[in-house]
C-alpha cells in the first residue's frame, strides 16, 4: 500500500546517494566556487586579446579545458543536491548562487570561442595536427562559424544564461515545491498521493477504481497549475525561437538539431514511422490489457497496469542486485565492478522524500563516478529502470576514462542507446532462465510496458507533440494552456484510436515532462532504443565478438556522430530498416504475449 513519504531528513542514509565525493562539505562547494571564479578572471586576463597562432590555440584550449574540469564537480554539486529535495531552503540557494556566479564565468569565458573562430582556419588545422586532443573540439567549432555572433553579443548572451535557463527551474519549483496533492477517497478510506507514488504506484496499481480515482486527483491538481506551467513553457520555447533566429538557422528544428549532428530526416523518421506503424501493435495490446482485467472500458488511465498483477513479484534493493550483475555479466568483469561499486559506495539514492525530483536519471561527472536518482518503490520492473540508468553510468565510466571532457559526450541522438541497451540484456537474461509460461508472460510483458513503451510509445508521443508545439513556434505564434491541451489530446487520440477513450486529464500529461525543457530530446528515446534492439539482438546471435565492439562504442564518446557510432555496432540508421525491424520486433512480442495468455487461460480452465 502506497504510504505517505517522508521528509528527505527522515529518510535513512543508506538509502541515499553520498556526494562527498564531490564536496565533502557546503562549506568546501563554497571555497571551490570562490577559487575557480579567481581562476576564470586570470584566465580571461592572461588570453584574451592573445590568441595569434596555433600554438597558442593549444595553449589556451589546455588552461581552457582545466578551468572546465574544475566546473564539474561544483556544477553537479549544486544540481544533485537540490534534485533530492527542492523544499531544501539551502539547496535552492546555493543552486541559485551558482546559477549567477556560473553566468557571469560564462560570460567572461566567451572571447575564447570568439577568437578561435576570428582566426583563419589554417591556423586552426594547424593546433589539431599540434594537438590531436583537441581536433574534435576544433572541427566542431568550425561547424558552428556560420551561427557564430559578434564576441560582445556572445558575451551578453553568456551572462544572461542563467536567465534563459530559469523555465527549467520555474517548472521544477512548481512541480516539486508548490504542488501539493491532497489525499483521495474510495470507498470511504482515504490514500495518500504524491507526484513520485502517483508515477511510481498508483498508476499500476491494479484495482481500477482506486486507480482511476487516483488519475482524476492527480489530474485536477495538475490543470490548477496549467496555466502558469504553460506561460512557464512558452517562455522556454520563445527563448529558443529568438536565439535560431538570432544565429541564422532556417527554422528552430534546425537550431535544436545541430548540436545532434543529425539532419531532420532522422528526427521526421523517427517520429512518422512510430506513429503510423506501431500504433496497431499498441492498440491490440491495450485490447488485450483491457480483456486480461476484464474492463468495461479501457481508458488513458488504465495504460500502465500489469499484464498479470498476481504475478508482479517485489524486489528489494539488495536482491536486485543479483539480477543487474547476471544480466549484464555479459558486459566483463569492469563493467560489473562498476556496478558493484554503485551499490557500495552508494552512488544510487533510492530514497522516496517529499520534494525529490521525479522519475529517474543519471548525472556522470567528468572525473569523478555517476550518480544516479531513483524512487525505489519495490516492484520488479524497476530492476529495468535501474540497469537503464546503470546504461548511462557504464557509458560515460568507459567514455570520461577514454577521452578528455571536451570529447566525452557524444549527441543527444544517441545518448540513450547505452541505456535501453540494458534493458534489453536483462529481458533477454529472464527470458534464457526459464520456460514457465507466467514468468516468460510477466517478462515479455515487462519489455513492453516498460522498455518499449516508455520510450517507443511515451516519450515518442511527447516527441510527436513537441514537434507540433514548434511547428507553431517557428510560425511566429505562442501557446497556451488551451493549445497544449488540444496538441496533446489530439495526438493521443491519433495513436490510440478507438482503442483507448482518452479521458479528461490525459491532455495534461504535457505538464508532466522535463524533457521538453531539453530541446528535441524526447524523441531520441525510440532512437537509442532502435539502436540497442539490434546490437542487443548480434549480442544474443554473436556473443562476445558483439559485446567488444560495443564496448568500443562506449568509449568513443563524442568522437563520432551518431551515424558512426551505430555504424561502428553494425546499425546502418541512415536507413528506416533498423528502425521497421524493430517495430516489428514490438509486434512480434506482442503477438507471443496474446500466445501465452489464451495458452495460460486453457490450463486454467
Amino acid at each position: 500500500m502506497v504510504k505517505s513519504l517522508p521528509r528527505r531528513s527522515e529518510v535513512p542514509a543508506e538509502e541515499t546517494w553520498d556526494l562527498d565525493s564531490l564536496f565533502a562539505s557546503d562549506k568546501a562547494f563554497d571555497e571551490a566556487l570562490h577559487t575557480l571564479e579567481q581562476e576564470v578572471a586570470e584566465f580571461q586576463k592572461q588570453f584574451k586579446g592573445n590568441i595569434q597562432d596555433a600554438a597558442a590555440v593549444v595553449e589556451v584550449l589546455t588552461s581552457y579545458l582545466a578551468l572546465l574540469e574544475k566546473l564539474v564537480p561544483i556544477s553537479t554539486y549544486s544540481s544533485l543536491s537540490l534534485s533530492t529535495d527542492q523544499t531544501n531552503d539551502e539547496a535552492q540557494m546555493r543552486s541559485s548562487k551558482f546559477g549567477s556566479v556560473s553566468a557571469k564565468m560564462s560570460s567572461q569565458l566567451s572571447f575564447v570561442t570568439s577568437e578561435l573562430l576570428a582566426l583563419p582556419q589554417e591556423t586552426l588545422k594547424s593546433a589539431m595536427k599540434q594537438s590531436a586532443e583537441f581536433e574534435v573540439y576544433l572541427k566542431d567549432l568550425i561547424r558552428r562559424k556560420p551561427h557564430q555572433l559578434h564576441p560582445e553579443v556572445e558575451k551578453t548572451l553568456a551572462a544572461y544564461s542563467s536567465t534563459f535557463s530559469a523555465p527549467y527551474g520555474l517548472y521544477n519549483t512548481t512541480k516539486m515545491v508548490d504542488m501539493a496533492f491532497d489525499d483521495f477517497e474510495v470507498n470511504g478510506q482515504s490514500y495518500p498521493l504524491s507526484y513520485v507514488s502517483f508515477e511510481g504506484d498508483w498508476e499500476a496499481e491494479p484495482d481500477a477504481e482506486l486507480r482511476r480515482t487516483a488519475f482524476t486527483a492527480f489530474s485536477n491538481k495538475l490543470k490548477e497549475y496549467q496555466h502558469t506551467t504553460a506561460k512557464t513553457y512558452d517562455m522556454q520555447l520563445q527563448t529558443e525561437k529568438t536565439t535560431s533566429d538570432l544565429r541564422g538557422y532556417d527554422t528552430i528544428f534546425d537550431y535544436l538539431l545541430f548540436n545532434q549532428e543529425v539532419d531532420r530526416s532522422l528526427y521526421n523518421r523517427q517520429i512518422d514511422l512510430i506513429m503510423t506503424e506501431l500504433a496497431p501493435h499498441m492498440q491490440k495490446y491495450a485490447k488485450l490489457l483491457q480483456k486480461a482485467h476484464g474492463l468495461d472500458k479501457m481508458t488513458f488511465a488504465d495504460l500502465k497496469i500489469s499484464l498479470d498483477p498476481s504475478y508482479e513479484p517485489e524486489i528489494t534493493v539488495e536482491e536486485s542486485k543479483k539480477y543487474i550483475n547476471e544480466a549484464l555479466g555479459i558486459m566483463g568483469n569492469d563493467y560489473l565492478e562498476m556496478v558493484e561499486r554503485s551499490y557500495s559506495e552508494r552512488w544510487i539514492d533510492f530514497a522516496q522524500n517529499i520534494g525529490k525530483s521525479t522519475g529517474a536519471f543519471c548525472s556522470s561527472p567528468y572525473g569523478n563516478h555517476p550518480y544516479i536518482l531513483i524512487s525505489w518503490t519495490g516492484r520488479m520492473n524497476e530492476v529495468f529502470v535501474l540497469a537503464h540508468e546503470l546504461g548511462h553510468a557504464g557509458h560515460f565510466y568507459n567514455a570520461n576514462r577514454a577521452q578528455n571532457l571536451f570529447n566525452a559526450r557524444p549527441s543527444l541522438y544517441f545518448i540513450e542507446a547505452p541505456s535501453t541497451m540494458n534493458e534489453m540484456l536483462v529481458a533477454n537474461h529472464l527470458l534464457q532462465n526459464s520456460e514457465d509460461p507466467k514468468f516468460k508472460r510477466w517478462v515479455i510483458s515487462s519489455i513492453v510496458a516498460r522498455t518499449y513503451y516508455h520510450n517507443f510509445v511515451t516519450h515518442l508521443l511527447e516527441a510527436a507533440y513537441q514537434r507540433k508545439v514548434y511547428e507553431r513556434i517557428d510560425a511566429g505564434q505562442s501557446v497556451n494552456a488551451g493549445v497544449l491541451n488540444s496538441i496533446k489530446r489530439g495526438v493521443l487520440e491519433e495513436f490510440w484510436g478507438d482503442a483507448v477513450e482518452i479521458t479528461p486529464g490525459a491532455e495534461l500529461t504535457w505538464m508532466r515532462q522535463p524533457h521538453y525543457y531539453m530541446g528535441l530530446y524526447p524523441y531520441t528515446y525510440s532512437a537509442g532504443l532502435t539502436i540497442s534492439t539490434q546490437v542487443s539482438k548480434r549480442i544474443l546471435n554473436e556473443g562476445q565478438p558483439a559485446v567488444d565492439e560495443w564496448l568500443e562504442v562506449l568509449k568513443a564518446g563524442g568522437t563520432k556522430t551518431p551515424v558512426e557510432l551505430a555504424q561502428m555496432a553494425g546499425v546502418d540508421i541512415t536507413t528506416e530498416k533498423p528502425l521497421r525491424d524493430t517495430i516489428a520486433y514490438i509486434g512480434e512480442l506482442i503477438d507471443e504475449l496474446v500466445a501465452l495468455t489464451e495458452e495460460i487461460e486453457e490450463v486454467a480452465k
